[in-house]
Formats: structure tokens, C-alpha cells, sequence
């Protein structure tokens, strides 16, 4: 075969796999691809971790996009159909937390926080996929500084404890717990800026498509002895004594800096643990590392005189009582059942009692 030969097959392949990849581009153009969300740079002069604010997205599930949803992010740059005022003086709950209440997978009016809202107060949301404790803190101070937040609810799941330290997360843009020099564990702020080639590429469909749908950058997690119900209920950490030693730390800073760091005192936070959800993983679960950090947060946050809620026996009886799924299959957060069994829950406590006489009163 001649060198001409060569180089003509290799021109023809390369247009090819060019042709193909912009077929593939326009194709998936008009399908509904995940868009994600942009996020804004964290830095000194802007510490709180956002998104682009104002802008509206969709969320799609898998490669043949099984889940669909559309949402926006409001004024301050949070996934939720209100805008946020500063200057609305009635009483304000601030819920908190990651993923799951940033709850891109289901709409606004069915997650926890819209349920709440429709209840007729001031309900915000503070959340973002991946953060653990220790960012929650900054949400939390946040929520209490600059919308004047005097109810709090924090939803706590099953990597947020671990992921609290430095070493064990890290992402760019959150805050993590990391040594003093005595030992004791203070916040860290890793900084973030969008690098111009990231926004270059979630401009591409087609790249949108491989990391978002069909997540070929993601290292497949697997839990030892647990089908696939049991990773997508609490993740596949294991139970080493250094990991659990230093997550317990984690929690402890969490509960001390928490009431330092709003002001409130803790009868005014509620405490929402996710837990197994499902009565037939309790025996498989037993002795597992989130099972072990659940326990050790209700113990230690109702010793700290904080409400705690354990959605677990909630979720037991409504499973046994309608045998219906609290999680999306395949992905893991709650869809919307599983978020009405959460704002039922918060329905029952005394912080929302007080909350919503707080809320009467102010009328």
C-alpha cells in the first residue's frame, strides 16, 4: 500500500469521526439532554458557594433520558422557583442541604422546600449537589445574615460526614474542616474559577451527553454484599477506624460551630437524618459506616439540644403501608414521594409549629 494510499484512508476516517461527531451534536441539540448548572467562581470577595443566578435548566436522567425536569435558578443563584428578598421581613425557615434538597431531579412544587413554601410561609432553600457539614455552616450563616433566617432545617445524608474533611472531598469552591495546630478541626475555604475550556465544553451538546447522561467520567461505586438498592440509599464508605474517628470529629465541630456561626440557638434547627428507607436493608446495613455516623449525629445533636428527626422509621411505615419506592431507580435522591415523606416529617415537629405561629403572628 502506497503512502498516498495511507494518508487518504487516514483523511477519510478522520472526516468521518468529524462528520459523525457533528451529526451527533445537532441530533442531541434537539433532545433533552442534561444541561447542569453553572457554577460562580468562590473566591475571597465572594466566600459563599452559588449558581449562576436566574437561569433556567433541565435535568435529564440515563441515555435514553428516563427522567426529565425543568427548573430555574432563582435571584440568588439557588435552584428554587422564589426569588429571595432581603427585604421581606416575615419569619424565615432556611432549609439546607445538598443534592437532595437541591432536588434537580424533581419539580420545585413537589420537593421538600416547595411543599413547605405552599404551606403559606417564608420557606428558602440554601443547597448544592456535593456538599457535605462543613458547607452547610456557611449556608446556614448566610441564610441567618443576609435574609435574616430564624429557623433552620438541615437534611443530613449519607457522605456528609466523611466528606466534611479536606482530605476525603475537597471539591473546588466548598468549605471543608481541616487540623489547627492544636488539633482541633477550623473551616477551609478551597477557592473556584471556570476555567475558559469548561465553559467551552458544556456548551457542546454531545459532551453534555457523555459526562451528565451517560457519566463516562465516573468511577463505578460498588458496596460489598449490597445489590444496587443498597448504593443507592447510602453510598459505599467503608467502616475503617480512621475514617469513622475522624468523621465523629466532624460531626463535633459541626455541632459547635453551628450555633457560633448563626446566632440561633439550637431549638431553632432541626436536624432531618436520611436513612436505609427501605425495612429490608436494616440487617444488611447493620454495623455499616453510615448506619455508624447516623447514629453517632442523632445521639450527639440531642445531647447538644438540637431536634433531631430520623426519617427512617417514617419511611418504614410508609413502605410497609404502600410498598411504593422513596428513590429515583438508578440514581438514588429521593423522588417525590420520598419528599413528602421530609416535609411531612418537618410538618410534625415543634420547630415548625413554632415557625408557622411565628409566621401567624406576624400577619
Amino acid at each position: 500500500m502506497s503512502y498516498r494510499h495511507v494518508l487518504t484512508n487516514l483523511g477519510v476516517s478522520v472526516v468521518s469521526v468529524l462528520v459523525f461527531l457533528l451529526v451527533a451534536e445537532v441530533v442531541l441539540r434537539f433532545l433533552p439532554v442534561n444541561e447542569s448548572l453553572v457554577w460562580e467562581p468562590v473566591n475571597a470577595a465572594h466566600p459563599v458557594q452559588h449558581f449562576a443566578p436566574n437561569r433556567n435548566f433541565l435535568w435529564s436522567l440515563g441515555w435514553d433520558f428516563s427522567v426529565v425536569n425543568r427548573g430555574r435558578t432563582n435571584n440568588a443563584g439557588y435552584v428554587n422557583d422564589q426569588d429571595y428578598s432581603t427585604d421581606d421581613s416575615r419569619p424565615l425557615l432556611a432549609v439546607i442541604g445538598d443534592s437532595y434538597i437541591e432536588a434537580l431531579m424533581v419539580p420545585f412544587r413537589e420537593t421538600l422546600q416547595g411543599r413547605l413554601a405552599a404551606d403559606g410561609g417564608r420557606v428558602y432553600s440554601f443547597a448544592a449537589s456535593g456538599a457535605p457539614l462543613s458547607q452547610y455552616l456557611i449556608w446556614a450563616r448566610e441564610a441567618v445574615e443576609r435574609y435574616r433566617a430564624g429557623f433552620m432545617v438541615i437534611n443530613v445524608v449519607g457522605n456528609d460526614f466523611d466528606e466534611s474533611i479536606l482530605k476525603y472531598r475537597g471539591w473546588p469552591g466548598g468549605h471543608y474542616y481541616v487540623p489547627a495546630a492544636d488539633g482541633t478541626l477550623v473551616l477551609k475555604r478551597v477557592d473556584y474559577e471556570p476555567s475558559p475550556l469548561h465553559r467551552l465544553l458544556r456548551r457542546s451538546a454531545l459532551m453534555r451527553y457523555l459526562v451528565f447522561n451517560l457519566k463516562v467520567t465516573d468511577v463505578p461505586a460498588t458496596l460489598e454484599g449490597l445489590g444496587a438498592a443498597g448504593r443507592a440509599t447510602y453510598g459505599n464508605t467503608a467502616a475503617g477506624p480512621e475514617r469513622l474517628s475522624e468523621s465523629r470529629q466532624a460531626v463535633d465541630a459541626f455541632l459547635r460551630d453551628l450555633p457560633a456561626m448563626t446566632g440561633l440557638p439550637p431549638d431553632r434547627v432541626l436536624l432531618l437524618v436520611d436513612g436505609l428507607r427501605y425495612p429490608d436493608l436494616v440487617e444488611k446495613a447493620a454495623g455499616s459506616y453510615f448506619v455508624r455516623m447516623r447514629t453517632y449525629l442523632i445521639e450527639q445533636a440531642s445531647r447538644h439540644g438540637f431536634e433531631v428527626i430520623d426519617l427512617d422509621p417514617l419511611f418504614f411505615a410508609d413502605f410497609r403501608r404502600n410498598h411504593q419506592l422513596f428513590h429515583i431507580p438508578e440514581e438514588g435522591h429521593w423522588n417525590s414521594r420520598g419528599h413528602a415523606v421530609a416535609a411531612d416529617a418537618v410538618r410534625s415537629s415543634a420547630l415548625y409549629a413554632a415557625f408557622r405561629a411565628a409566621t401567624a403572628a406576624a400577619r
